[in-house]
Formats: structure tokens, C-alpha cells, sequence
């Protein structure tokens, strides 16, 4: 386990007395991975509100939530307040803000652990936040009436080991109970992911032994997405790593199997709101800065969020319209 922890002083106006930060994060006990992908504590107490725009991956978060509310803005959906949120794969970006003060576990799933767990259709969750409970009690959250006794029993324990083992233990008996997931799905899932999802669909469907319209049917299901959505989520979530990491947008398309700048400039900006420019000067700006909680990405060495600055509105006008 890693924990940071320490000051975020920033300039400009204090809202309240010095801010504190402290983050930790776990790698669940093995018996879960690779479903379950990761955990991430944190305890913010800032000095003001914090706005961080989240962009498609190739994950589920299940955000349990301690105390203060998230208000979650999206294209195409009012904005909602939670203060614990499952979201699941989509295609749209979000900006997500709070206070200044939050504090939980960010549980991190592959899209066919989060099927099992839950036993829900994926896509009848895709590019949307909703509170877990509205999901129902996932099978084997025993000595627990809904997840929001399960938080606040997280939320009682002094510290970010013993929330994780917790998690560890309630979360294998979840699994263990919950709805079993295909195994072939399962194969097509990795294979998309390893290929950064340029294999075609028709090969895809041709290795796990179905039709392409099977395929897509399973995969909206236990997914979220059909394998070509879900592909072009793993796609830029490449070319956003090789774009932060230096690399120009011309080698990136064609690293990442887009069929010019033009089209991957396209894709990144439907995806994130912003052009492959932006997102990487944006993301520069914050490593630059030396004081302040780390901008903490959602899936370990990839890009996948940006902080923004206080007071303005998001990189993408559609999100405007529904705040």
C-alpha cells in the first residue's frame, strides 16, 4: 500500500483555514484481480472547491463516498449529486466537483467484474452515475442491508489498511455470489485491451467462437458497450497516454491505429471535449505545479483526467447546457 499525504496551500483567496490532503492506494488481494483493478482511499479538506474532468476508460469506478456530495455534470444528462457513485463505461466526458472537503474509497473494476458483481445489464448503465444502492444489494454483501451501511462501516475504521481488507473480504464473497460472467467475454475483453482496441471486430468475434452480432450483444450486456464503442474508448485511452508522454499527434495516430491526425483530433475531442493540444497543455500546466493534492488518474499510468481551474467553465460547451 502507498499513502501521500500533506499541505495544499495554493495562492490566491482562502476560503478556510490551510488545506490537508492524504491518499493512499492498494492493489486488492489477489484472489480478486484481475476483476477488481485497484483501490484508491482519499481525504480531501481543501481551501476551496475542486473541479476534475474525466475522460472514457476502460474501467468501472465504484466511488464510496464518506461524507460530502459530488455534483457530476454530463453531455446529454442533467447534472446529479451523489455521494456515492457507480459509473460505468461510456463515451462522453464528465466534470465532477465538490467543496473542498471529501473523503472515501474509489474501487476500480473491469466492466465484466462490475457485470458479476452487480448482475445488472452494463449497458443500462453506460455514460451514466448513479447511486450503487439504486442498483440493488449485489449478492453476498452479507452482515450489510444496502452499500451505504458497508461505507459507513468503511468510513468508522481509522485506517486506509483495514477499509482495504474489508473490501478485500466483502468484496471475494460479493464476487463468489455474484452472476458469472462469460468466459469468452472475459477472453474478447483482454484481447481488446492488449491490442489497445485495434483488432478488428469480425476477428475478435472469430477467436471466442461466435457471430459478430453474438458478440455484440454479449458485450453490451456484460460490457456496457458493443466491441466497436468499447474499442475506440481503449484507442484514445492509448493516445492519450502516448500524447502526455511526448509523443507527436502524427505518430500517435499511427500508433493507435487511427487513420490520420484528423481523425484522432476528431475522436479526442468527442471523447474528452478538448483537442489533443489542450488536454496535453493542460496536463502540463499541473505537473509543473508544486503545491496542491496530486491530480490522481483514475487508472495507474494512463491520462485520464485533468484538474481545472476554479470558477471557469468546462473545456466542452456540452456539459454546460445541463448544470
Amino acid at each position: 500500500m502507498t499513502t501521500v499525504r500533506g499541505p495544499a496551500a495554493a495562492p490566491g483567496p482562502v476560503h478556510r483555514a490551510a488545506s490537508t490532503w492524504e491518499a493512499a492506494w492498494a492493489l486488492p488481494h489477489p484472489r480478486l484481480r484481475p476483476g477488481v483493478i485497484s483501490y484508491h482511499g482519499f481525504r480531501y479538506d481543501l481551501d476551496r472547491p475542486r473541479r476534475r474532468l474525466e475522460t472514457p476508460i476502460g474501467a468501472v469506478t465504484l466511488m464510496l463516498g464518506f461524507e460530502q456530495p459530488v455534483r457530476i455534470s454530463s453531455a446529454g444528462r442533467p447534472a446529479v449529486s451523489l455521494v456515492s457513485v457507480y459509473s460505468g463505461l461510456g463515451t462522453t466526458p464528465a466534470v465532477g466537483e465538490h467543496e473542498g472537503r471529501l473523503s472515501g474509497v474509489s474501487v476500480l473494476l473491469t466492466p465484466w467484474a462490475a457485470f458479476s458483481l452487480f448482475g445488472i445489464a452494463q449497458h443500462e448503465l453506460s455514460n451514466r452515475y448513479v447511486d450503487p444502492d439504486d442498483l440493488g444489494r449485489p449478492p453476498g454483501l452479507v452482515g450489510w442491508g444496502s452499500i451505504a451501511e458497508l461505507v459507513a462501516a468503511l468510513a468508522g475504521l481509522s485506517t486506509w489498511s483495514a477499509r482495504f481488507a474489508l473490501l478485500d473480504d466483502v468484496l471475494t464473497r460479493c464476487v463468489d455470489a455474484g452472476t458469472p460472467c462469460s468466459p469468452r467475454i472475459v477472453g474478447a475483453w483482454n484481447e481488446l485491451v492488449r491490442t489497445g482496441g485495434t483488432i478488428p471486430v469480425s476477428r475478435l468475434a472469430h477467436e471466442v467462437g461466435w457471430s459478430v452480432r453474438q458478440l455484440e450483444n454479449r458485450f453490451r450486456e456484460q460490457i456496457g458497450l458493443g466491441p466497436k464503442a468499447a474499442a475506440r474508448v481503449l484507442r484514445l485511452q492509448r493516445a492519450r497516454r502516448l500524447l502526455v508522454a511526448g509523443h507527436t499527434q502524427a505518430e500517435t495516430a499511427a500508433a493507435c491505429g487511427f487513420y490520420d491526425q484528423a481523425h484522432l483530433s476528431g475522436e479526442f475531442r468527442a471523447m474528452t471535449g478538448c483537442t489533443p493540444a489542450e488536454f496535453t497543455a493542460a496536463r502540463s500546466r499541473r505537473a509543473a505545479q508544486r503545491s496542491g493534492p496530486p491530480a490522481t488518474d483514475r487508472l495507474t499510468g494512463e491520462a485520464t483526467s485533468l484538474v481545472l481551474p476554479p470558477g471557469r467553465s468546462a473545456p466542452f460547451s456540452k456539459t454546460d447546457r445541463h448544470h
